[in-house]
């Protein structure tokens, strides 16, 4: 998935570095993914400092804040990278060790293209992989789609939003040559 935002790709990365559960949120229906908790509406300077390794949580109904993911890739204003694996009850695998036979690992991708007039195209995308391939075919082909769909659409959504807004506040917005058409 993927969209234009109005702004260069250096006015997007805070927003993306922020992202998270006990940080600035994951920008979709907080009621669904943050608890409730409103995702940023501004970027925070304490949760700017993002390493290889770190974690990210969320927070799953019934079972509380979880690890969701670790920085796999940094690539400042480029390319944010994250690489989750869990057991199937939700608990952090040992990379050293062999995996399980239940588990889920997923890949997520954030990648910034600078376009033309200092706008930037993001691409969102990902991986996952569920054992035993049963539980994965039942997930990956029926369950997962729709949700992951409207989540992650919405995720778009809301950042660019945001980022737009927080870029024409400090009066760096790009003009739109073409108006709001191709916003998409």
């Amino acid at each position: 998935m993927a969209v234009t935002i109005h702004a260069t790709p250096d006015a997007v990365w805070p927003w993306l570095v922020q992202l998270g559960w006990d940080r600035g949120g994951w920008y979709s229906w907080d009621r669904l993914d943050n608890a409730g908790r409103p995702s940023a509406h501004e970027v925070h300077p304490e949760w700017q400092a993002l390493a290889v390794g770190d974690r990210l949580r969320f927070w799953v109904p019934g079972a509380g804040v979880k690890d969701a993911y670790a920085v796999a890739v940094l690539e400042p204003n480029r390319f944010l990278g994250l690489h989750g694996p869990t057991d199937l009850r939700g608990r952090w695998l040992d990379q050293a060790k062999s995996r399980p036979a239940g588990y889920l690992e997923g890949l997520w991708g954030f990648l910034l293209n600078e376009r033309p007039n200092g706008h930037t195209r993001l691409v969102i995308s990902g991986y996952q992989a569920m054992r035993p391939r049963w539980r994965e075919r039942l997930a990956y082909e029926w369950l997962f789609p729709p949700i992951v769909w409207v989540m992650q659409a919405r995720m778009l959504a809301v950042l660019k939003s945001r980022v737009e807004a927080a870029a024409n506040a400090q009066g760096s917005r790009p003009a739109d040559p073409a108006g709001d058409a191709g916003r998409r």
